[in-house]
Formats: structure tokens, sequence, C-alpha cells
């Protein structure tokens, strides 16, 4: 290519964006990276701005006192949920999400303490065009939250209404 030709082409633009509606495959599993390492500071801070005074998040005398845990602190399980939803969202909804329309089945078999690195991943169980609302549809998720050790500290079904791909858009 000549040097003129290089100056007068237009570069191609990637715009990083979620998943379109048609762009869900049901079964299909999307693992979010990097992970997250969870601190302290992120725990206590997480803990105090949404006014939950649980002892478990936030006094380490007393939670050394506790037995099951091993004298740790407990990461605030709704940061745990938020995080993992959080990891997501470049790879999913960035930009097509309309709305969370709820979130079910949501449990915390194992925990997460300071220093774990948190990794998410998400399926997509289900998803149909919405009846009321023309240009979305209902996608169904399920979000998996691991540990570095590959353990499942946290996972919830969650319902969104996603936005159709628009018809000027190209597939790409």
């Amino acid at each position: 290519m000549s040097e003129n030709a290089e100056a007068t082409s237009t570069p191609v633009r990637v715009v990083q964006r979620g998943l379109w509606f048609e762009e869900f495959a049901e079964g299909t599993i999307y693992e979010h990276r990097p992970g997250r390492t969870v601190t302290e500071a992120d725990n206590v801070l997480f803990t105090t701005l949404t006014m939950n005074t649980q002892a478990l998040h936030l006094d380490a005398a007393w939670s050394a006192t506790q037995p099951g845990f091993g004298g740790q602190r407990l990461i605030n399980s709704m940061f745990t949920l938020s995080t993992i939803v959080g990891l997501s969202v470049a790879q999913l909804t960035q930009g097509t999400l309309v709305a969370n329309l709820g979130f079910s089945e949501v449990d915390f078999p194992a925990p997460l303490f300071a220093g774990d690195t948190l990794y998410a991943e998400t399926e997509c169980t289900g998803k149909r065009e919405s009846r009321s609302r023309p240009g979305e549809g209902v996608v169904h998720l399920t979000h998996i939250g691991r540990n570095q050790d590959g353990v499942i500290v946290a996972k919830a079904a969650r319902a969104t209404l996603v936005r159709r791909r628009p018809s000027d858009s190209s597939p790409t």
C-alpha cells in the first residue's frame, strides 16, 4: 500500500459492547476475565457504605473468636454477588442492557475471604422476545463466582431485558 493510500484510508473502529439479544446463545458459558482479588478495604468499605453492621464483616477481634472460618472476617456476600455481576458487564451487557428484571435462587455455598481472587462465569439459560417491548428480549442468566481454588462461593439466577441488534448495525 502506498503512503497516500494509508493516509486516506479510514481505520476500522471497534466499540466495546455487550451482546445483542440475538447474540446470546442458550447453554453457552461466558467466562469473565480477569478475576478480582478482594481486599480487606473492599469488604470494610462496601459493608459500611451499605450500613451492614454485621460483626462477621467488620470486627476482626470478635470474628477471631468465632468457630468455622479460621478466625477470619467474611467478605460481605452482597459484595460477592455485586462483583460477579460486575465482572460480566463488559462482555455481556455493556450498552445493550435495558433493565435488570430480578434475581432468584441466590446461594453462597462457601465463604470468600480477603486475599481470595474471585472469578466469574455466566451461563445463558434461556431467552425469549419481549411480548410487551418490541426491539427487546428477556435473557435468563446464571452467574457463578469461584475463588482461586475453583470453589463456588456464589451463584445467582438473573433475568434481564436486552436490546435487539439495531437494523442499521452489522453483525460484527
